[in-house]
């Protein structure tokens, strides 16, 4: 591969940027004083220009007027990717966005750099989306045309494991069979190799469309929006009898990708309408102000700190204060351990195909590397742990090992 190359780690929570020079990986400062930025933007609604990473985020608390956007990635392959409205003051769509993104990373990264970068070799899940070839194969061409767009000649794709078991393949005993579990913010990758003459020889990998925002989401809908008024009833608008508050603006509510697009005057009307038939008008209520005053990106980062809190082994709560005074919902490590089984068993079912397809047995494995920022989640090791029980655990650098991997890949 062409020297000058740009290596990408374009994540659906987080994005890192990474050259080799003179034989040595060095991670670009893309963000001031950060080796990797939130992927997330931000659109003032008085202009100024697209805001992105921990600005971005900043502006959102800070209560700045405009469009707040995060997980951009999770929309690859989906017809939603392209379609325009309104935002930052002109009609664009949201592979316009992951374009600019892209653009600037590779602006910020040529001038910290002094070179100039037309080629990248760009991080890519397993699999974009699980169980539908044809989407998954949009979503590829449509992070290919993103890249084009935003100013590079060519771009080439390698599996974000296999980038992470380049970086990490000296980890532990370099002779054991190695599996890389790489758990991101929107899909959960595997990767089973062992080391050869200094390089890792794969031997199979598999990813499913599940990570760190679906356990947000499932959290969401378990603890935060019931206060909002899922799951109780309205009062027929006809006629006796009652009808269950509809699930679907709820789901969209808690998930990263979809919120920005729930502010319309249909979405207030429903709000407006659920809360005249409401049983329980103060909840629904709550919904109102969500949407009214588009607070959902407030309530998706309030799931998420009580998240990290439950994790660590704290009872917290997820805060909701900005919503109504005083109101908070409890999380303890119990509860999140419980809603989030089903995601704990998903990730064992992962690992255990990726296994089968390298025709290993699991005690057989006698590393596994952990890799992503949510990776870090306790049930993930735990999990780990009960399916290879002869393996030494391994924790790399969470958010940079697949960067690391990919600038490495670039020498060849």
């Amino acid at each position: 591969m062409p020297a000058d190359t740009l290596a990408i780690d374009f994540g659906t929570s987080n994005s890192a940027a990474a050259i080799l020079r003179d034989g040595k990986v060095e991670r670009i400062a893309i963000e001031l004083g950060a080796e990797t930025l939130p992927t997330a933007v931000f659109f003032p609604t008085r202009g100024g220009g697209m805001q992105v990473g921990t600005v971005a985020n900043d502006a959102l608390i800070d209560g700045a007027e405009g469009r707040y956007m995060r997980a951009l990635k999770s929309v690859l392959g989906q017809g939603l990717l392209h379609e325009e409205r309104l935002v930052g003051g002109r009609r664009q769509s949201l592979a316009d966005i992951i374009t600019a993104f892209l653009t600037l990373l590779r602006e910020r990264a040529e001038a910290a750099t002094g070179l100039t970068l037309r080629r990248a070799l760009s991080g890519r899940p397993v699999h974009f989306h699980s169980n539908d070839a044809t989407r998954d194969a949009r979503a590829l061409e449509d992070l290919r045309a993103c890249y084009l767009a935003a100013g590079f000649c060519h771009v080439d794709f390698l599996p974000e494991p296999e980038a992470a078991a380049i970086a990490c393949q000296n980890m532990g005993h370099p002779g054991a069979l190695g599996l890389v579990v790489d758990i991101g913010g929107g899909t959960s990758d595997f990767t089973l190799f062992r080391t050869a003459d200094g390089t890792p020889e794969i031997l199979a990998s598999h990813g499913i469309r599940l990570g760190g925002t679906d356990f947000d989401h499932r959290l969401s809908m378990a603890f935060a929006m019931p206060q909002l008024g899922l799951g109780g009833e309205l009062r027929r608008e006809m006629g006796p009898g009652r009808v269950p508050i509809p699930r679907a603006p709820y789901v969209e509510l808690s998930t990263w990708a979809k919120i920005p697009f729930l502010y319309t005057a249909k979405t207030r009307r429903l709000a407006e309408d659920m809360h005249r038939m409401a049983l329980e008008p103060q909840k629904l209520a709550r919904f109102a102000e969500v949407i009214e005053m588009e607070l959902g990106h407030e309530l998706a980062f309030a799931v998420e700190r009580g998240k990290i809190a439950a994790n660590g082994g704290a009872d917290g709560h997820i805060r909701m204060e900005f919503i109504e005074p005083d109101l908070k919902v409890p999380l303890s490590p119990d509860a999140m351990q419980k809603t989030l089984q089903g995601n704990r068993h998903a990730l064992g079912d992962a690992a255990a195909e990726t296994l089968r397809k390298g025709g290993v047995d699991a005690d057989q494995v006698g590393r596994v590397i952990l890799v992503g920022g949510s990776s870090l989640m306790g049930f993930v090791s735990d999990e780990m742990s009960a399916l290879c029980p002869n393996a030494e655990l391994l924790r790399s650098e969470a958010f940079t090992a697949v960067v690391d991997g990919l600038a490495l890949a670039t020498a060849r």
